[in-house]
């Protein structure tokens, strides 16, 4: 049976845990020979997705709710989330590995992300939209917050048109490994600072683009 542990080392050797169902309690390892990374920090925010940041009534929280987050991502109709990998997340969350972020607007749960962490990178394993935009502000988020907190590493496992549009990139899986390795030899952590305001993200997103 798959251990907390040993997750955590095929994350360290570059491989990454999926079901193949809900349904199905079997987990396969994965090693794409193309993987998808998003920057860390510079996440591209098209100007609509701007506009609604300036508006307002957006916050973000940091591991509020982590296995309320989990639950949200894995309630669609295909998922590749089983309870099995819940199981050994909320492990890895109690271990200090795995972090959600919360979206809310207006108070309200709007979308997250969730993912675990080792050494300075961040495998983020999936996202949810609750309401128009609420994932592309979990991403804007999250990429800002690593930054922050000296992460190098944003992987995404695949690149999907959504982050396509939002600044992901294939690269080799021979260039990944070295990206890793990079991570792996540094110490970063979430809660070395406060995640940004609303106010705060839109004015350095506006800054540096």
């Amino acid at each position: 049976m798959l251990t907390a542990a040993r997750l955590l080392q095929g994350y360290a050797r570059g491989v990454f845990p999926m079901a193949e169902s809900a349904h199905d309690p079997r987990l396969f390892w994965y090693d794409p020979p193309l993987r998808g990374i998003l920057p860390v920090g510079g996440v591209h925010a098209s100007r609509s997705l701007l506009r609604d940041l300036r508006r307002g009534g957006w916050s973000a929280h940091l591991d509020g709710d982590f296995d309320a987050v989990v639950t949200a991502c894995a309630d669609r109709e295909t998922t590749w989330i089983n309870a099995p990998l819940v199981r050994l997340y909320h492990q890895l969350y109690r271990a200090g590995h795995a972090h959600a972020l919360e979206i809310r607007h207006e108070g309200v749960f709007a979308g997250g992300i969730f993912g675990v962490t080792l050494g300075a990178a961040f495998f983020g394993e999936s996202m949810v939209s609750a309401r128009p935009n609420g994932s592309k502000m979990a991403l804007l988020w999250m990429s800002s917050h690593l930054a922050r907190c000296g992460f190098t590493l944003f992987d995404t496992q695949f690149l999907t048109p959504h982050l396509a549009r939002m600044g992901g990139q294939e690269i080799p899986r021979e260039d990944y490994h070295l990206l890793l390795a990079e991570a792996l030899s540094r110490r970063a952590s979430l809660s070395a600072h406060p995640l940004p305001s609303a106010d705060q993200l839109w004015q350095e997103i506006t800054q540096t683009s």
